[in-house]
């Protein structure tokens, strides 16, 4: 599982006075991601290596393959496990015919980054479900009461205050996978690969909630999940309307109390 929290002397001050306490931190280490090769290739190599608080190691990689479009199913993958000779190393083996995502020439951080795509348009060519084509339509009431679902299900979050979340949830408000991680990328990628290794992917009919904003990266790996609705409780960027509009999917923001922002494909909600 790994060690998800750890504990840190700090001084607090609090209305003028000075009290040396133990406080409970959100862990961040690295993980690397190693593709094994098979055939006549024997040994293996990076794919990536990204900081993330430890625990659902394997969700977070199968997550991140099919972020990276590398894989859709669980027949995709043919092992993980930990690497027993390096700390933090998970190893992959990837089914024969499935190409693995391209290598990066540098460490990614728990805020990620694009992801292995560009534009609008190329995140769009690599979808392999049509999100847009997805007939789910939710209440406003079940997707006002998404937020305090996810909150209470971070229990490293009520510990330490400082991990993202990312909860799977059905048309009707039940709960499928919670993750949580420092990154909120790492987040979604968790309960994505969850989702993958139970072979419920495409994930249709299903609403994605996030704790933050929703960036132009949780839009893009809503959409190659196959999720085809997206609720943050903060703001979305200008590229991850546009992007979601491209595809199909339903995006909301603000989604505080009985208030909310439907950007995109706004017929779903009912």
């Amino acid at each position: 599982m790994g060690v998800v929290t750890d504990r840190r002397r700090v001084v607090r001050v609090r209305e003028g006075a000075r009290a040396t306490r133990p406080d409970t931190l959100a862990v961040e280490e690295p993980l690397m991601v190693r593709l094994v090769h098979t055939g006549p290739e024997q040994g293996s190599s990076v794919l990536t290596v990204t900081m993330r608080t430890p625990g659902d190691d394997f969700d977070l990689v199968a997550g991140w393959l099919v972020s990276e479009g590398a894989v859709a199913a669980r027949e995709d993958i043919v092992a993980m496990r930990l690497c027993p000779d390096e700390d933090n190393t998970v190893e992959v083996a990837l089914a024969r015919g499935v190409e693995p995502p391209r290598q990066r020439a540098f460490a990614t951080t728990s805020a990620c980054g694009v992801c292995g795509s560009d534009t609008v348009v190329e995140v769009r060519a690599g979808l392999r479900w049509p999100v847009a084509k997805d007939p789910v339509t939710v209440d406003a009431d079940v997707i006002a009461a998404l937020p305090d679902l996810l909150r209470e299900r971070q229990r490293a979050f009520d510990r330490t205050g400082g991990l993202h979340a990312a909860g799977l949830f059905t048309a009707d408000g039940e709960p499928l996978y919670v993750r949580e991680d420092v990154g909120r990328h790492n987040a979604v990628d968790k309960v994505v690969g969850a989702a993958l290794r139970d072979g419920a992917l495409p994930a249709a009919g299903r609403v994605l909630q996030v704790s933050g904003r929703a960036s132009f990266e949780l839009v893009q790996k809503a959409a190659r999940a196959g999720i085809p609705v997206l609720s943050a409780i903060s703001a979305p960027s200008t590229l991850a309307v546009d992007l979601a509009d491209e595809c199909g999917l339903t995006l909301l923001g603000f989604v505080r109390g009985d208030s909310m922002n439907v950007y995109t494909w706004a017929d779903r909600v009912r």
